[in-house]
């Protein structure tokens, strides 16, 4: 049987990229994003966000670091990769986060203004297309 690990997300950073390097020197970039989905009729409407951690690496994370910040909207391609670890207290642990391939920079939302004041932002051509 065939295998298929693959996720889309359009969200916004839940908190700004934290930019790092591994001890040969490559970029890793960490961030979250919130995915909302509204649920319920009438006047039981609400809306729920999930949180996605996101790893990006080399280039795509030294972009994400110089040009996004939290609030900012995005589209992140990628897989998914499951963590698991002991703690010190000797429970075992696990996550999963979004190892990202492709991230698209969205323009922002800014009531109504000129749609392109965010330009200076966005960086040269696509960091991956998409």
């Amino acid at each position: 049987m065939a295998s298929f690990n693959h996720v889309l997300l359009i969200g916004y950073l839940a908190r700004d990229p934290e930019l790092r390097y591994t001890g040969s020197g490559t970029a890793v970039a960490n961030f979250s994003i919130g995915v909302n989905k509204k649920t319920g009729k009438g006047d039981d409407k609400k809306e729920i966000v999930n949180f996605f951690d996101i790893e990006a690496w080399e280039k795509k994370a030294e972009i994400c670091s110089e040009y996004l910040a939290k609030g900012d909207p995005v589209v992140i391609s990628g897989e998914l990769k499951q963590e698991r670890w002991t703690g010190e207290d000797g429970k075992q642990h696990s996550r999963v986060k979004v190892i990202a391939s492709n991230i698209q920079f969205l323009p922002k939302s800014d009531g109504g203004k000129d749609k392109d004041s965010n330009q200076d932002r966005q960086p040269s051509g696509d960091i991956a297309p998409f």
